[in-house]
C-alpha cells in the first residue's frame, strides 16, 4: 500500500512541475504582449517548482523500496575483474544482459 501512495504522490509531483511550466510559458507570452523583458518567474511559479521537485523525489527515493547493502562477499556479486586500482572492481551484475543486447543489435 505504501508504493500505491508514493506512486501517487511522485504522479502528483509530476503534475505540479507540468502546471509550473505551463504557467511559465504562459507568463512569457504575457510579457511578450505587453512588451515587458524577462526579469524572473513570479515567487508562485517558483514555490510550485520547489514543491513539484521535493515530491518527485521523495517518490523516487520510496516508490522502488528499501535500499539493499551491496555485499562484495556475496557469492552472487562475485568480482568478475580486478584491476591493480582496487576502488574500481567489476561485479557481475545485471546491466551485463543490457549490454549484451545492445552488442547483438548493432552487429
Amino acid at each position: 500500500m505504501a508504493m500505491g501512495i508514493g506512486f501517487t504522490i511522485g504522479i502528483f509531483g509530476g503534475l505540479v512541475l507540468t502546471h509550473a511550466a505551463y504557467a511559465t510559458v504562459q507568463y512569457r507570452g504575457v510579457l511578450k504582449i505587453v512588451d515587458e523583458e524577462f526579469s524572473g518567474l513570479p515567487i508562485i511559479v517558483v514555490a510550485e517548482l520547489i514543491l513539484g521537485l521535493c515530491l518527485c523525489f521523495w517518490a523516487a527515493l520510496t516508490v522502488p523500496g528499501k535500499f539493499l547493502s551491496i555485499l562484495p562477499d556475496s557469492e552472487e556479486n562475485r568480482p568478475v575483474a580486478l584491476p591493480a586500482n582496487l576502488d574500481f572492481m567489476i561485479f557481475n551484475h545485471r546491466g551485463k544482459a543490457v549490454n549484451s543486447l545492445t552488442n547483438d543489435k548493432t552487429s
